[in-house]
C-alpha cells in the first residue's frame, strides 16, 4: 500500500546541560557545574523569546502536501481527534488561504510591474513616462509589503502544519495505551520456588551497580556498571549487532551531539514544558535521545536512486532522556535513567514496501527476545499513544519478575514520509521501460518521491538488563546467562555471589 502523507510532520540535570523541539526549569544537582558543557531547559515560551506579535520564523521548512490537507480535511480532524493531538487545523486551513490569496495578488502585482516596466521601454511622453513612474513606484511599494505579508504568512503556516500528527494505519485501535491489542504473546512466565528479587537487589548482591556513587557524581537516574555487568552491556551490544548484520543491515556509530533543527526534523520537540531532550545551552545542538535521529539525518537534503533502496542501518550509541514527568516505582533501578546504551535499526524504502518492512523489522525483535528465552508480548499501540511521526507503531513488553509486571523493551515504528518530508530525504525512481538503457535525465526524468522511513530497538541495554537478572536468577543469587550471550561475553555461563566463586 502506497500512502500519500502531508505532514512533516531527548537536561543534563545542570552540570548545566539544558532540555530542548522538550523542560520548563533547569534541573540542578550540585553547587557547582563539573563539565564546561552546561545545559538547561528551557519552555516554549522562552526559546521564542519574543513578543505577541512577532512571528517565529522556522530554522527549517517542511515539504507539506497543504492541498492534501485541505482537501482531506475531514480525515486529517479525525485523526488529530483520535491521538489526541492539539494541532489547529483551522488555523492551518485559514492560514492557507490567506497564504494562496496573497500569493495571486503578488502575482498579479508582479505582471502589473512588468507590464510598466515594457511600457517604459518604448518612446513615451515626458508626462506619460512620468506617470508611469509614478505607478511603478506605487506597484513596488504595494508588492514589497504584500512581499512581506507573504513570508510572515509562510512561517506562520510552517509553525503550526508541523504540528499536525502523521496519518494513521486504519488497523491500528483507537484510545489510550489501555486499547492497545496484543499481536503476540511469546513464553510463558518463568516459576520459581524461591522468593524473587528484583535487579536492583540482584546487582547489589552480585556487585554489578552502583546507583550511590553515581547520584553523588551525575545526580539521580544515573549509574554505574561494575565487574560481569560491564560485559554483560558489552556482549549485549555485539550481539545485537552482530544479529543485524545477518539480516542485510550496515553497522554504524553516529554522533550523540545533533543540530537542533535535525532533532525537529525527526518529529521530536528539544524545547517544551515535559521535553525529553537535552540542549546544550548557548548552541544550537542537542544529545540525542535515540540514534534514529543522527541516522535520520545521513541523507538529509539528498536524492537516492531506486537502487539504492532499502537501505538498511543498526547502530550503537549512547542516548540521553530528560524522563521529565517520570515518577514512581516504574523508575526503580536500571529500568528508567537518564543515559544508556543502545542498538538501533533504522530502514529506508520505497513506500509501497514500508509496511511489509514494518513487518520485518518487528518479526527480527520477536527472534532476538525469543533467542534469549525471554516471556513476552508484541502490542499493536493505540492511537493516542503514537509519536507524531508513527503511522503505527509495535510495542514488545517483556515480563519482569521483580517488578511483578511486563516492562516496555522495544518499540517498532512505520513513520511513513512525515520524517523525509522534514529531512529533504527523496528517491528517484527508475524508467519501467526496457528499451531504455540509461536513466533518463533533466525534464525527462521521473519525478522524485519522499522514501518512508522506519526505526526500530534491537537492544535497550537498561532494561534487557532488568529481563536478564530477574527472569534467570537462581535461589543461591547467581544469574545464569542465556546462551546466545555467552559467545560475546568470553564464554561465561554464570554470575556468581562473590562468596560462590571459586
Amino acid at each position: 500500500m502506497v500512502l500519500h502523507c502531508c505532514f512533516t510532520g531527548t537536561t543534563f540535570h545542570s552540570l548545566k546541560l539544558a532540555a530542548i523541539p522538550y523542560l520548563s526549569k533547569t534541573l540542578t544537582y550540585y553547587s557547582r557545574p563539573l563539565l564546561p558543557l552546561v545545559v538547561r531547559s528551557l519552555s516554549a515560551s522562552a526559546a521564542a523569546a519574543t513578543d505577541d506579535n512577532k512571528v517565529v520564523k522556522p530554522q527549517w521548512k517542511a515539504a507539506i502536501d497543504f492541498k492534501w490537507i485541505r482537501d482531506h480535511k475531514e480525515s486529517v480532524a479525525v485523526n488529530i481527534k483520535n491521538r489526541n493531538s492539539t494541532a489547529n487545523l483551522e488555523l492551518v486551513l485559514e492560514l492557507y488561504e490567506k497564504l494562496l490569496n496573497v500569493q495571486k495578488e503578488v502575482e498579479k502585482l508582479r505582471a502589473e510591474r512588468n507590464a510598466v516596466a515594457n511600457m517604459m521601454k518604448g518612446k513615451l511622453e515626458p508626462s506619460e513616462r512620468q506617470k508611469l513612474i509614478e505607478e511603478g513606484k506605487n506597484l513596488k511599494e504595494e508588492l514589497v509589503t504584500l512581499e512581506e505579508d507573504l513570508l510572515k504568512l509562510t512561517d506562520e503556516l510552517q509553525q503550526e502544519a508541523q504540528s499536525i500528527p502523521n496519518m494513521t494505519h486504519p488497523d491500528v485501535p483507537l484510545g489510550g495505551e489501555d486499547s492497545s491489542t496484543v499481536r503476540k504473546m511469546v513464553g510463558k512466565h518463568a516459576e520459581f520456588s524461591f522468593a524473587v528479587k528484583d535487579h536492583v537487589q540482584l546487582g547489589k548482591e552480585l556487585d554489578l551497580f552502583d546507583f550511590d556513587a553515581a547520584a553523588e557524581v551525575s545526580g539521580s537516574k544515573f549509574y554505574y556498571l561494575k565487574n560481569e555487568a560491564v560485559l554483560l552491556e558489552m556482549g549485549l551490544v555485539n550481539w545485537a549487532v552482530s544479529e543485524a548484520m545477518k539480516r542485510g543491515f550496515t553497522p554504524l556509530t553516529t554522533p550523540e551531539i545533533v543540530r537542533s533543527s535535525v532533532v525537529e526534523k525527526c518529529g521530536f520537540q528539544p524545547r517544551g514544558t515535559n521535553t525529553q531532550v537535552y540542549s546544550i545551552e548557548n548552541s544550537d545542538q542537542c544529545l540525542i535521545g535515540t540514534a534514529e535521529i543522527p541516522v535520520g539525518g545521513i541523507h538529509m537534503d539528498s536524492i537516492l536512486s531506486e537502487s539504492s533502496l532499502p537501505l538498511k542501518y543498526v547502530a550503537f550509541s549512547h542516548c540521553f532522556r530528560t524522563e521529565a514527568g517520570a515518577a514512581g516505582a516504574a523508575t526503580r533501578g536500571l529500568y528508567r535513567v537518564h543515559q544508556f546504551s543502545k542498538v538501533e535499526m533504522f530502514i529506508l524504502c520505497r513506500p509501497d514496501e514500508s509496511d511489509s518492512y514494518h513487518e520485518e523489522l518487528i518479526e527480527i525483535e520477536e527472534e532476538l527476545f525469543s533467542s534469549l528465552g525471554f516471556h513476552f508480548k508484541t502490542l499493536d499501540m493505540a492511537t493516542e499513544d503514537l509519536g507524531a511521526p508513527a503511522y503505527r507503531k509495535f510495542d514488545v513488553e517483556a515480563w519482569m519478575p521483580g517488578l511483578g509486571r511486563y516492562g516496555e523493551i522495544s518499540s517498532a515504528s512505520n513513520c511513513t514520509d512525515y520524517q523525509s518530508r522534514r529531512l529533504g530525504i527523496r528517491y528517484r525512481p527508475e524508467s519501467s521501460s526496457s528499451s531504455s538503457s540509461s536513466p533518463k535525465k533533466g525534464k525527462n526524468a521521473a519525478p522524485t518521491q519522499f522514501v518512508h522511513t522506519l526505526n526500530a530497538t534491537a537492544c535497550a541495554v537498561p532494561r534487557m538488563i532488568v529481563c536478564l537478572l530477574e527472569n534467570f536468577q537462581q535461589e543461591d543469587g547467581s544469574v545464569i546467562i542465556p546462551e546466545p550471550l555467552r559467545p560475546f561475553m568470553g564464554g561465561l555461563q554464570i554470575i556468581k555471589p562473590k562468596h560462590l566463586q571459586n
